[in-house]
């Protein structure tokens, strides 16, 4: 019997697909919110009306058959290819998207990359300054930590590299870099106490003065205020224009980092890989 798509109900073709990518009739009646016995009836229909057998019933439980296995492939990439094009062509709606982020992650890393959306990718972001984490919300949201969050969408902006940083006009004064002011910043990323443990710098001079944002701390240092021990990535456009200069060859480089985290829902594949592309590569290289 010559069997067409239009014969193949889609609801009989996905308890098959459910079934078979989970190898079991009830694990695809709760992927699918179905009965187990809705999920073996709709299955029996699509092999009768096929005509072969797709999976062999035991005491045991079920196991796709050869024909079964070599079909499943071709409707796992025809459903996910549906799920896709729906997605691109009319789930516009989820493009809508609202990124939670500390207000220097938002100046220094993100604001840069903006420039890099085309208006082919139909995104339309809401920013949101995010103080501490309990502020991320249902949406987006970049934290710093090594990426322990249970969510399957996760990626790091960067690889964190901290050294210090300072305006040439501080180093005008002659004085050894190790002998000038300093300046701290609160937070969870490492300060001065872990790198005099790496390298051995003195403990001298103590920083007077302490900020809480690491965007007002690269203002503080371009300022000739002290020097900073710096992110080298949130610092890059800094360094590049000569605005600040580093100090040392030497880099901590904590297991820490910031993280773009997906919502609770996730996002299509490719919505997903579209902001990992403009956010987690140089400005005027994503997409």
């Amino acid at each position: 019997m010559t069997v067409t798509p239009t014969d193949l109900p889609l609801e009989w073709i996905r308890a098959f697909e459910a079934a078979g990518r989970t190898g079991s009739f009830t694990a695809a009646a709760l992927e699918t919110g179905l009965t187990q016995s809705a999920i073996s009836q709709r299955i029996s229909h699509l092999e009768n009306r096929l005509g072969t057998r797709l999976f062999t019933r035991g005491a045991r439980g079920v196991a796709l058959t050869v024909d079964g296995e070599a079909w499943l492939p071709y409707v796992t990439g025809a459903i996910q290819t549906l799920q896709q094009s729906s997605e691109d062509l009319f789930g516009r709606g989820r493009r809508h998207l609202t990124i939670s982020a500390s207000a220097s992650v938002q100046e220094l890393w993100l604001a840069p990359r903006l420039g890099a959306i085309g208006a082919s990718d139909q995104l339309h972001l809401t920013f949101k300054t995010m103080v501490v984490a309990d502020d991320a919300g249902e949406g987006l949201s970049i934290r710093y930590g090594t990426g322990s969050w249970p969510t399957p969408q996760k990626v790091p902006l960067f690889a964190e590299a901290i050294s210090p940083v300072a305006a040439t006009g501080l180093l005008a004064k002659g004085a050894r870099w190790q002998d000038l002011p300093r300046l701290a910043l609160s937070g969870p990323r490492p300060g001065w106490s872990e790198w005099m443990a790496a390298t051995g710098d003195s403990t001298v001079p103590v920083p007077t003065l302490r900020l809480d944002g690491f965007a007002a701390s690269l203002a503080a240092a371009r300022a000739g205020a002290g020097v900073l021990l710096a992110s080298l990535p949130l610092a890059g456009a800094d360094l590049r224009t000569g605005a600040l200069v580093r100090l040392s060859e030497h880099v901590l480089s904590p297991r820490e980092t910031y993280w773009l985290i997906g919502p609770e829902r996730q996002l299509s594949p490719r919505l997903w890989a579209q902001l990992v592309r403009l956010f987690t590569e140089a400005p005027g290289t994503a997409g």
